[in-house]
């Protein structure tokens, strides 16, 4: 397995609408572990296959404590949805920064499993948000599209400064 990159907002990659699996093979199955590895890593509770420069509909979730409980989704689709609730949400593609979201408050989602077989899920709280938003990074969307433009424009200086920063840090360790 490997860790692979995350890529990061405002990266125009982030943008791009997944493509379906045509079929479950080896290769998505390891592109699934890599994944899981990368999200553990980060760490994170869930990850899409785009944001790791992988554009076909895969997205990989743990949201237990002690990471024992990973879920693979290919292909998936929301196939009904209810309620709303708002919840603060974070993204591995924008580091650091938390803001609130509405979304549905629990769904049904069909997907295919890591051997290709379909299966629907009931989820509510935490995993129907993580499997909403990852859902959005395969039709190129994120998190940060919910917000207003003036908080998006203060996100992104924030960002930009933290990269700075780091870039800075970092050439300073290499002298």
């Amino acid at each position: 397995m490997a860790i692979l990159e995350i890529l990061e907002y405002p990266d125009p990659r982030l943008r791009t609408v997944a493509a379906p699996v045509a079929a479950v093979t080896d290769a998505i199955r390891r592109q699934a572990d890599d994944m899981l590895e990368t999200m553990y890593a980060a760490p994170g509770i869930g990850l899409a296959a785009t944001q790791v420069d992988f554009h076909q509909r895969l997205l990989v979730i743990d949201v237990s404590e002690d990471q024992s409980q990973p879920l693979v989704f290919i292909n998936p689709e929301i196939v009904a949805a209810d309620g709303l609730a708002k919840n603060d949400e974070g993204c591995l593609s924008v580091p650091e920064i938390y803001e609130a979201v509405e979304r549905a408050e629990t769904i049904r989602v069909k997907a295919l499993n890591r051997e290709g077989k379909t299966f629907e899920l009931e989820a509510e709280g935490l995993l129907a948000v993580c499997i909403q938003h990852e859902m959005d990074h395969l039709e190129g969307k994120l998190f940060v599209d919910y917000l207003s433009d003036m908080k998006r424009q203060r996100l992104k200086k924030k960002l930009a400064k933290a990269r700075k920063r780091d870039a800075e840090l970092a050439a300073r360790e290499t002298r």
